[in-house]
């Protein structure tokens, strides 16, 4: 191709740009492909995960803080940034579930909600498409509807019948999910943790596992691309952390020296879900076919 070549990734909530996908979009970035995020909602109703700012007044400006945080941590990485304008569902505790609230992302009809996802789609003109998988990655409503409209997008966005008010067609050539811990990347770290320390993050994880299966189904099976980007890991990190309400710094997430990260799982990992060029798989690259 003699174009520029173009990602768009699809996400449901600021931070989960940098705690999915991210090393390989820094990658990809570096190597002079336009990528652009797409944040479906501006995660209002999220949780304030650092104890250092579970304060009233973080909480009274948590909308306003997250867009923030959303702009450092899109200029770590060095993508474009893009918002739906959705309103942010919350993640429903309890037995039963309780209903979601009014005119929340995970109630939208979701081909309505993909019409402005197609807009952009037929704007920004992707050769690929990264998002969720049917269950969400995990089960927040928003994760799943972000798949949802993102498998009406893409399969809409080149046909001019469809939304043709929302700009010329253009259809993306490939359609991943992101496919994040796996029980042999955990499995592989908690031993490497064992191994160098005598102690490793995940232990109650692993012990867990059988019990999460039905909301955390392992992806193992799943993954057929795999993207090395260990060296941009750092550049993740660093995006991770501006997302400073969602992430503490001194927890869980960080917990594994990069080092050992780098050896044991250099890459981060796609299943490759739609495809109109010849690509094989396992692949390395994103692009493989398109290039």
């Amino acid at each position: 191709m003699t174009e520029q070549l173009r990602l768009m990734a699809v996400h449901a909530h600021p931070d989960d740009e940098s705690s999915k996908g991210a090393a390989a979009m820094a990658k990809y970035v570096a190597e002079g492909v336009d990528v652009l995020v797409v944040t479906c909602t501006g995660g209002e109703r999220g949780s304030v995960l650092n104890p250092k700012l579970d304060r009233p007044e973080i909480w009274e400006n948590i909308a306003e803080i997250r867009r923030a945080e959303m702009d450092r941590a899109r200029e770590i990485l060095g993508i474009r940034q893009e918002w739906l304008g959705f309103v942010d569902s919350g993640f429903p505790e309890g037995d039963p579930l309780p209903p979601l609230p009014e005119g929340c992302f995970g109630l939208v009809d979701p081909e309505e909600a993909a019409a402005p996802l197609v807009e952009l789609i037929r704007k920004f003109r992707p050769h690929v498409v990264t998002t969720y998988d049917e269950r969400g990655g995990y089960p927040h409503p928003d994760h799943v509807m972000t798949h949802k409209i993102s498998m009406v997008a893409f399969e809409a966005a080149g046909d001019a019948s469809r939304y043709p008010d929302r700009g010329e067609p253009w259809q993306p050539l490939k359609l991943y999910y992101n496919m994040g811990w796996s029980r042999t990347r955990i499995q592989l770290l908690h031993d490497a943790m064992i191994e160098a320390t005598g102690e490793s993050p995940y232990t109650e994880w692993m012990k867990s596992w059988q019990e999460r299966q039905a909301d955390w189904p392992d992806p193992s099976e799943r993954i057929t691309s795999q993207v090395p980007c260990g060296e941009y890991f750092d550049v993740r990190d660093d995006a991770l952390r501006a997302h400073a309400t969602q992430v503490d710094p001194d927890g869980f997430w960080f917990a594994v020296p990069l080092d050992i990260q780098q050896k044991i799982w250099p890459t981060e990992d796609y299943e490759l879900v739609k495809s109109f060029v010849e690509s094989s798989v396992p692949e390395d690259d994103l692009f493989a076919g398109v290039r």
